[in-house]
């Protein structure tokens, strides 16, 4: 399943849409060593951006019209994550103009490695070409 805008940002760390209905959504990520940090598992950061990703990708799924932004978000670290993840987000609670998900991580194993809740607004959608990132400057999030 490809992701329905170009984001950069998740092409480079090599993110895989799994699926994305109903308020739910799976993303795969095999890490690189460039994902890694000085003790050799994935760097915190590479997690949160999964599960933002998730957690963005199962608002969006019950308003596929409609882009979204990260009002906030909320990670607990459970263990270090290493080699091939899953990470599985779900829309908890829906208004008009805000989404409230969670997501967690699991290794291979299915061991559960960090979990999140995030805020999402949702924005208008700005017509793009598939080769461009939408510019944030040109969203209004008020």
């Amino acid at each position: 399943m490809e992701f329905s805008v170009h984001i950069p940002f998740v092409e480079l760390l090599g993110f895989e849409l799994l699926s994305m209905d109903g308020g739910e959504a799976e993303i795969a990520f095999a890490p690189a060593d460039e994902h890694l940090n000085s003790f050799d598992v994935v760097h915190g950061g590479a997690s949160m951006t999964l599960m933002d990703v998730v957690m963005a990708h199962a608002a969006r799924s019950v308003e596929p019209a409609m882009g979204c932004v990260t009002i906030e978000m909320k990670t607990s670290f459970m263990r270090a994550a290493r080699g091939q993840l899953l990470a599985k987000g779900k829309l908890l609670h829906r208004t008009a103009t805000m989404a409230f998900t969670e997501a967690s991580i699991f290794d291979a194993a299915g061991k559960l490695c960090c979990h999140a809740t995030g805020t999402f607004k949702f924005v208008a959608r700005l017509p793009v070409s598939p080769s461009s990132a939408q510019p944030l400057n040109r969203i209004s999030i008020d």
